[in-house]
This record gives C-alpha cells, structure tokens and sequence, in this order.
C-alpha cells in the first residue's frame, strides 16, 4: 500500500496571509522504516538525551519555540531545516512528494481547504492509477495530523469515492483519512516541514527551504503532477508547476 503523510500550513481565517498549504509525503509502506530512522538518528544528533522527545514541526524550529529556543543560533536552526527536509533522499523505489498551494482570494468564496484537498486526493489517485497501469496495482491511504478538521475530510473523502468529485470518482483509496498524532510518527513530521517549506517560498518569498525538495514532486514526461499552484493570472510565477504550464 502507498501511503500518503499530509499536513498543513497557513491560517484560513487569517486576512494578513494569503495562502493556504496542504502537503506531505507518498511512499511504499515498507519505506515508512527508513525515513523514520533518517529522522530518529537526526534526533538523537540533535538531542542524545531525549531523542524521542523531539518534533519536527518547521514553525516552531524557525522561530526558536519550545526546545528550539535552547539552539540560539537562527542560521544553525535554518540548516537543521534543510537537513530534515534532505533525510527523504534515503527513500528508494517509487516515492513522490504532493503539494497543493492555494491563494485564499483566487478560490473565494469556496473554501481553500476543501479545495485543496480536492486537488490532493485526485492527484493522489492519479498516481495510483499511473502505477496500476504500470503493474503495480497498490491502494493507498491518507494520513493527516489530528485537527479540528477531521470530521470534516472523512466525510468529504467519502463523497469523493462514492458520489464523485469535480473531476471523477477516487477508486484507487482503500479507506477514508485515517487522523494521527504528529508525537507518534516522524512521518507527520515530515509532512509538516514539506508543508512549511512550501509555505515560506510561496507566502514569504524565501525558498530555502523548498529548494531542497522542489524537484522531488510527483510528475511524468517532464510535467509536474503533485504540486499545484492556484494563484491569480495577474501574477508570474517560476515554481516547478507553474513552468511547466
């Protein structure tokens, strides 16, 4: 089964930020075991007494919050970032990143977040149904960090596969969202920095971050698929999605 870690960055409520992040990561079950252990042994470089104890969650490492704020060096916090962000490079096989950023006002009045995980679970399922045409006929499943919005996603997901989307019906997902704590998987917290990464290049212009993994979303024939980019027309735009359109 291919699983797909996803989480959040951007307040929709918010008249001061202009977009919303829903990203993560796709990958074999069997390669949950080694980022996880990439992960672990960053924590124990990081914190040998507690490694355990330790999340990667991007705003917080940023700004220095909780245990970050032991490490007063910002550029050496920025450079655990990157590190972090790096670790999927021990992935093997067939693994992708998926990104949907969406600008608040260019989706008005529907709901930036339904909207962008519309984008995700067909874009999800396009992958799936490029690897059962290829023979690989897995199924996958979503895993997203607990929230308010729980409730909410399993039953938009369910009337994806049942009644159908804009675009279709998803047939390649094996159960509705399954809601984790970020605490109990390094997974989560990786889905975490994605989606901070995205969040800083495209709401604050600094794309240090997401330099590390913007050539790591899921495309085929030189077109990027796991990354969207809805933003106004009026504005111009080099990220790997928009410049391949």
């Amino acid at each position: 089964m291919f699983l797909l870690y996803l989480d959040d960055a951007g307040s929709v409520g918010s008249v001061t930020e202009k977009n919303f992040v829903l990203s993560g990561i796709c990958l074999f079950e069997r390669q949950v075991y080694h980022l996880n252990k990439a992960l672990d042994e960053l924590a124990c470089e990081i914190h040998p007494s507690e490694p355990s104890k330790l999340e990667f969650h991007g705003s917080h490492i940023h700004a220095g919050k909780g245990f970050w704020r032991s490490i007063k060096d910002k550029n050496r916090r920025r450079t655990i970032i990157r590190h972090a962000l790096a670790k999927c490079r021990v992935l093997q096989g067939n693994w992708a990143l998926f990104g949907v950023v969406v600008e608040k006002a260019n989706v008005s009045p529907e709901d930036p977040i339904e909207f962008a995980f519309e984008q995700i679970c067909t874009r999800f399922d396009a992958f799936l149904r490029r690897e059962y045409r290829n023979g690989n006929n897995q199924r996958g499943l979503m895993i997203l960090d607990k929230s308010t919005r729980e409730t909410r996603l399993q039953t938009l997901a369910t009337d994806f596969r049942t009644d159908g989307h804009r675009y279709g019906v998803l047939r390649n997902l094996a159960d509705v969202p399954m809601f984790v704590d970020s605490e109990a998987t390094r997974l989560i917290q990786f889905a975490d920095l994605v989606s901070y990464a995205l969040w800083q290049n495209y709401e604050r212009g600094d794309g240090e971050f997401f330099n590390v993994i913007s050539d790591s979303f899921d495309r085929e024939g030189g077109v990027v698929h796991g990354l969207l980019h809805r933003h106004s027309e009026r504005s111009e735009c080099s990220c790997p999605y928009c410049e391949t359109r």
